[in-house]
């Protein structure tokens, strides 16, 4: 894994819209309605892409070079860069929703204390799996 990846994105024109495609990985697709929104989103995407096959093992192919991609007259090769420590860091605190079950007079008295389920439940498995973070 590396930290730091930059790949080729075609951007193709189309009337007031922007396609992206990257050529180098299939699949990874995304658009703006103007470059500024195109290239927020290529970067968001190329950074779910990567962050996708890390998490996978799966093998990340070595970018192209510019001048050896191909491109139609309403294509431009754009060049996208994206740090993956922060993206790492960003999906391993993302939030999941768990659902779990106790009985209806423990909620009961937990609510009537303003007890914060979600509060309590982070602090009940950090301290149960010594976990410090």
């Amino acid at each position: 894994m590396k930290d730091r990846y930059v790949f080729p994105a075609l951007f193709e024109y189309e009337g007031n819209d922007i396609n992206v495609s990257f050529p180098d990985l299939p699949g990874c697709l995304t658009f703006g309605n103007n470059e500024a929104e195109a290239m927020f989103n290529a970067k968001e995407a190329l950074e779910g892409y990567l962050y996708v096959l890390e998490s996978d093992n799966d093998e990340i192919p070595e970018p192209s070079k510019i001048k050896d991609i191909e491109r139609l007259d309403n294509e431009v090769v754009v060049l996208v860069d994206v740090w993956m420590p922060l993206v790492r860091d960003q999906e391993s605190n993302k939030a999941v929703k768990k659902t779990l079950t106790i009985p209806k007079w423990l909620n009961d008295v937990a609510e009537q204390n303003n007890v914060n389920f979600s509060h309590l439940l982070q602090a009940a498995l950090k301290k149960h799996l010594g976990v410090n973070r």
